[in-house]
């Protein structure tokens, strides 16, 4: 028995998605399969490959449904899980019994332990620190920005490896996640040594962003489209400007153009707009205090465009 396992690439979420899924399909589903591990990223018109459901079962966590017959477990908790109606009828209508989405979960890691546990009787108590972490990183549960841009905690260093590495470090870090504690991942000198390079980087990149940053009041902007940075620490808008409710920015990553929306965790009012809906209108997507969308390579001035539509909506009150 052979299980792929397709996870949203590049995130701590999709990473210990991952790692619940497989410790969970081990011990209640197939004891004894052979795992294989496939991360996946948004992209513009992004359609699946049905080469890549190549396992006796095909799973994919924390990433966009697919309908096709090939794929026996799907777990999601992003509003925009749906590529179109047509495919979000067909989940509805599935009754496989392996397929689950609930939009109310800060963290996918978290919706796989609860329905594996109520629906398959799996424990999940020996992740329990994954899982907590999962939850804190991706529904940004920080205690303020200053810790979310510091990365005092293991997870914290751990996800800058993930998001930042030139090599995608991801497939080789989940199957640690079920045996070592974050502490111990975080200590191997693979993982320090690219935290430290990274995290110098980091530093640079939150200079780069102060002298960039456009403040018009509840929206911080800014363009790295031109400055070879591929992503950044969503939080550093909000350490550096903590009157600030959303944050717009362009950025060019190479194999697409991205345009990344957020909302401050520590906003003194609760932001109005939900963002994943923003983001549909113009085929993105994510939750509703943040969101991204994708264009292909070679779009900067199409970002551009869109972002700057995208920074007037976030001033004024939704209609």
């Amino acid at each position: 028995m052979r299980a792929r396992i397709l996870y949203h690439d590049r995130c701590f979420d999709g990473a210990c998605s991952a790692a619940v899924f497989s410790d969970f399909y081990l011990k209640k589903v197939h004891p004894g399969a052979e795992l294989a591990l496939t991360g996946l990223f948004h992209r513009a018109n992004q359609l699946f490959d049905e080469s890549q459901f190549d396992g006796d079962e095909n799973a994919i966590v924390d990433f966009k449904y697919s309908p096709s017959a090939k794929v026996t477990w799907w777990f999601d908790h992003h509003q925009s899980a749906f590529l179109s109606p047509e495919d979000e009828a067909h989940f509805r209508a599935d009754v496989s019994g392996t397929k689950f989405y609930d939009a109310d979960y800060r963290s996918c890691t978290k919706f796989i332990a609860d329905v594996a546990g109520e629906r398959f009787g799996y424990d999940s108590s020996s992740l329990a620190e994954l899982i907590r972490w999962a939850d804190i990183i991706d529904g940004a549960r920080y205690e303020s920005a200053e810790a979310a841009v510091r990365m005092p905690e293991p997870a914290m260093k751990i996800t800058l490896v993930f998001e930042a590495a030139e090599e995608i470090m991801t497939a080789k870090v989940i199957p640690l996640l079920t045996s070592y504690s974050l502490d111990e991942i975080a200590a191997r000198p693979e993982i320090a040594d690219c935290f430290e390079r990274l995290y110098a980087n980091h530093l640079r990149t939150i200079e780069v962003i102060r002298e960039r940053a456009v403040d018009s009041g509840p929206v911080v902007f800014f363009d790295l489209g031109d400055t070879g940075l591929g992503g950044y620490n969503k939080f550093i808008p909000y350490y550096l400007f903590p009157d600030s409710v959303y944050t717009v920015s362009v950025l060019d990553a190479g194999f697409r153009t991205k345009i990344s929306v957020g909302s401050s965790p520590w906003a003194k009012s609760e932001p109005e707009h939900n963002l994943a809906t923003l983001c549909e209108r113009f085929g993105g997507g994510g939750h509703a205090r943040v969101g991204a969308i994708s264009y292909g390579p070679n779009e900067l001035e199409r970002a551009r465009q869109t972002a700057e539509l995208i920074v007037k909506e976030l001033s004024s009150p939704p209609a």
